[in-house]
């Protein structure tokens, strides 16, 4: 299709555009990966924050979600979901906020990884007459939070919160050093630590006489390379729906089922540096350089033709907050302007969906007939 008849070529520049077919390719492609794993799936809705987004993962079989806001979590409650895992760290100035949710009818799952933590949850649930449901946060990779699978912080953390009046519901964990890996091997190998960890934990709760109905794992690529979840409950992963270019790095997708890019329109030239101008900055695309520590750098961003077309060995090179660089990779173009005069349209597919989605404040979702519809997309906590 020319350019000019394109249907973003309609739209003004830069904006967030979700490729339909694409974004539902992806959730398919999950979904019935955990069917034949036979658990559920919970989606991280932090990716896009996007009623739509999320309601087509519903749709497709998802059970509850993942947030990482309690403005999400309210979000969402208003949209009918009610199966919602708050996924970090609770502190005590926002158990109000907790409390408000689940005296509404939200089924709403809070996190800690702490004895002090614990404390002020059963405290605080003791003072208001409220059994909050709590998962305890394993770290299973040294990443982020989380007790390690056989420290003896689980048992005393588990029995605060049971003794407390709390619901223990299970046990959670992110294998998000996964990102690191780009190897099918070691992939595999972090998804088994992943499930042997959190279900090491679930063993030890159980067997000190406390409950432990829930385990729940999830990282993309753990969910995407695990090649059995025995004693798994459910699987979380939240970038998988639009996919971007670390994942297509890591190894878990191909740079054809990124869903998201930014739609950007060339203003300018630098010919004697081969570079073209858009107006798409960091302000577009984020800071967000993930690719800079793998082995493939997209600089910016991976260059697209309107359609979506890779156009292989371009990337958005550089970016100040509202110019971004488009250069040829190598050696530079010899007549920059002439392959992208002004006026051109472009997409370009980010380093991090998350991070590039917050960026916008809606979404120009483009489905397979061309037809677009406008999506929001809401920030804050």
């Amino acid at each position: 299709m020319h350019t000019a008849t394109h249907p973003l070529a309609r739209l003004e520049t830069p904006a967030a555009v979700i490729d339909l077919p694409r974004m539902q390719h992806n959730i398919q492609r999950m979904q019935a990966r955990m069917a034949a794993l036979g658990v559920q799936f919970r989606p991280h809705a932090k990716t896009s924050k996007c009623s739509p987004v999320v309601q087509a993962q519903i749709d497709a079989g998802a059970r509850g979600i993942t947030v990482s806001t309690l403005k999400e979590a309210a979000h969402f409650f208003a949209d009918g979901i009610t199966d919602i895992l708050y996924g970090v760290g609770m502190v005590s100035t926002k158990l109000p906020q907790a409390l408000a949710l689940r005296r509404q009818g939200c089924d709403l799952k809070i996190v800690t990884d702490s004895v002090a933590s614990a404390e002020a949850i059963v405290a605080y649930g003791a003072a208001h007459d409220e059994a909050f449901e709590v998962w305890i946060e394993i770290d299973t990779d040294g990443h982020r939070s989380g007790i390690r699978p056989d420290e003896a912080a689980l048992i005393d953390v588990a029995r605060v919160l049971h003794a407390g009046g709390a619901r223990l519901g299970g046990v959670m964990t992110h294998a998000g050093s996964s990102y690191d890996l780009d190897a099918p091997e070691a992939l595999a190998a972090m998804a088994e630590q992943e499930r042997a960890g959190c279900v090491r934990a679930a063993e030890r709760l159980r067997a000190a006489g406390l409950p432990c109905a829930v385990v729940s794992v999830g990282s993309t690529p753990t969910a995407l390379s695990a090649t059995s979840l025995e004693g798994v409950t459910e699987v979380r992963a939240g970038v998988y729906v639009f996919f971007d270019l670390v994942m297509r790095n890591v190894g878990v997708c191909a740079t054809q089922d990124v869903a998201l890019s930014v739609l950007t329109t060339v203003i300018g030239h630098q010919a004697d540096k081969g570079w073209a101008i858009v107006d798409a900055g960091w302000m577009a695309m984020s800071r967000d350089r993930g690719t800079q520590k793998q082995k493939r750098d997209f600089g910016y961003g991976q260059v697209c033709a309107i359609d979506g077309t890779v156009l292989a060995g371009y990337v958005l090179s550089g970016a100040n907050q509202e110019h971004g660089i488009l250069s040829r990779e190598g050696t530079p173009e010899p007549d920059i302007a002439a392959r992208f005069p002004i006026g051109t349209v472009l997409r370009i597919l980010p380093n991090h969906a998350c991070a590039t989605g917050a960026q916008f404040p809606e979404y120009q979702a483009l489905a397979q007939d061309g037809e677009l519809a406008t999506w929001s997309r809401f920030h804050g906590w």
